[in-house]
């Protein structure tokens, strides 16, 4: 095990064999996390991702389960994608039919494989597990299937059992078997020691979950023991704990042992595209795609990472589609301060520098981690610059009642002055659609989070509205006050996507680079 330790490029190994690759869970282990019900068009959306990514095998779903979701699978299986599509099924004939009807390319058949499973979930015996597993997956490769069968709470089961499960398996016509460590109770040890025998029979794959927060060393394990494809779901999402993060194992492997696998800059959008979808936040401090893991707020660290990027990042941000971003707050030095500045076309004397970081260390103080778009606007006003702004809101109009909310808005963008409709579940929801209308693909932001206070009392109240939309890896948080509520928003929504506008644009083009070689003033 002491192969699995000590990662990084310089000491970077190759695992035996090099060939990993993936089948995604997402659309199916990962929807069975509480809360989380994917629809046809967002199944659709995240199994082209996982495509263009890369990933082999996409389980679409389980056909099992109703009608629709059957639809839903035959919605993917008709996208025509490159990786196999499959569907999940128990140990029963109306299963595999069912998956048959889908037209899906393969079956992940689910046996029961510890005595637990065997005797107190479905009453049987171990025998008849056997006969049922050969029967099935003959009948299945009849059909003309791709067949994996995955052992039930097999790292709980008995060895010799789990052995014999997985012989006859792949003596009857099985591509591959599958080791599952079902409720994440196995340690890398015991990992190594199964996979290891099942891996006699034939191409074994890994399935972990991340309960004892072991699943990524886990499948590194089972990997080395000779297993070649690892069940995963993006960003971990999947039931109690979840399941290994996709993005988590393919960095691991390219970085640890020089194995690639996938199209690692496709990762954050993926990401994002599955937090999106499922309605699951990414962590902020989630490995690999969660907003700190490129962000440097301490003073210290941003010296060390103005110098050499490598000082405090393991690799690379844009390696997965990232962006590295210095976060002000009251950990902020000057040379941060003046490092961030400086990529917004702002050179502050030292005076207005010492006002600015003043203001950022006061805000941090407060409990804000000022963004990019913040300090912006700090800096403007330090030093005396009126914003030159991209989008402004000229007018709103917006009705609600018995009828579907409806608002129009005219905006000014870049002097050009724009009108646009929209209609929401509410005259909120339907402002922030119509600019979205009328700006076009420049209204590609999401909407974070939305916060709403009174400011002041009675039926006249004025209300503050708090926003922060987010472009990629860059975000802006705006506050409004109006005694109109939908007015408030519109405006903070609006100020805040001209904040984004205007760093992006700063950042494709008028930001000065900082050279590493270049001495930085110490905090």
């Amino acid at each position: 095990m002491n192969a699995l330790f000590g990662c990084g490029p310089d000491n970077a190994r190759s695992l035996d064999p090099t060939d990993v690759t993936f089948l995604d869970t997402t659309l199916r282990d990962g929807e069975q996390m509480p809360g989380v019900s994917l629809s046809a068009d967002e199944k659709a959306d995240v199994a082209r991702e996982l495509d263009a990514a890369g990933v082999d095998v996409v389980e679409a779903g389980s056909a099992c389960t109703s009608a629709a979701e059957r639809e839903t699978i035959s919605r993917v299986t008709g996208l025509g994608l490159d990786a196999t599509v499959t569907s999940f099924a128990r140990g029963v004939r109306a299963d595999v039919d069912h998956a048959l009807d889908c037209d899906v390319d393969g079956v992940n058949l689910v046996v029961p494989a510890s005595d637990r499973h065997v005797e107190t979930k479905v009453g049987a015996s171990r025998e008849a597990v056997l006969e049922r597993t050969v029967e099935l997956v003959e009948y299945a490769r009849e059909h003309g299937l791709w067949v994996e069968v995955l052992g039930e709470d097999g790292s709980r089961a008995d060895l010799e059992f789990l052995d014999r499960l997985s012989a006859v398996a792949m003596e009857a016509g099985a591509d591959r078997v599958c080791y599952c460590d079902t409720v994440g109770a196995a340690s890398p040890e015991r990992t190594a020691e199964v996979v290891s025998t099942l891996a006699t029979h034939g191409p074994t794959s890994v399935h972990t979950h991340d309960d004892l927060g072991l699943a990524n060393a886990n499948v590194l394990a089972g990997l080395n023991a000779g297993a070649d494809l690892v069940h995963a779901t993006v960003n971990g999402v999947g039931e109690r704990a979840g399941n290994v993060a996709l993005e988590e194992v393919a960095v691991a492997l390219e970085r640890c042992y020089g194995v690639e696998t996938l199209d690692l800059e496709r990762l954050y959008r993926l990401a994002r595209g599955v937090a999106d979808a499922t309605g699951v936040p990414l962590g902020a401090n989630k490995a690999v795609v969660g907003d700190n893991a490129f962000a440097h707020e301490s003073g210290i660290h941003t010296d060390g990472t103005l110098k050499d990027g490598r000082m405090y990042e393991p690799y690379p941000p844009e390696t997965v589609g990232r962006e590295r971003r210095l976060v002000l707050g009251k950990h902020a030095g000057r040379a941060g301060v003046k490092a961030a500045l400086s990529e917004q076309d702002f050179d502050p004397d030292d005076d207005e520098l010492d006002a600015i970081v003043a203001r950022v260390k006061d805000l941090g103080d407060r409990g804000k981690r000022v963004t990019d778009a913040d300090l912006r606007a700090v800096a403007a006003d330090v030093l005396g610059r009126e914003r030159e702004r991209r989008v402004e809101l000229l007018s709103l109009s917006a009705t609600s009642g018995a009828d579907v909310p409806t608002a129009s808005v005219r905006l000014l963008v870049e002097e050009e002055e724009r009108t646009a409709a929209g209609t929401g579940s509410g005259p909120v929801d339907a402002a922030v659609e119509a600019v979205r209308s009328a700006l076009g693909p420049d209204a590609n932001a999401a909407l974070e989070s939305y916060h709403v206070d009174a400011v002041t009392g009675g039926t006249d109240a004025v209300v503050a509205v708090e926003v922060t939309m987010r472009r990629g890896d860059r975000t802006a948080t705006v506050s409004a006050a109006d005694a109109d509520i939908t007015r408030a928003s519109v405006e903070a929504a609006v100020d805040a996507l001209d904040r984004l506008l205007a760093e992006e644009a700063t950042a494709s083009g008028v930001g000065a680079d900082v050279d590493p070689e270049e001495e930085v003033e110490a905090d």
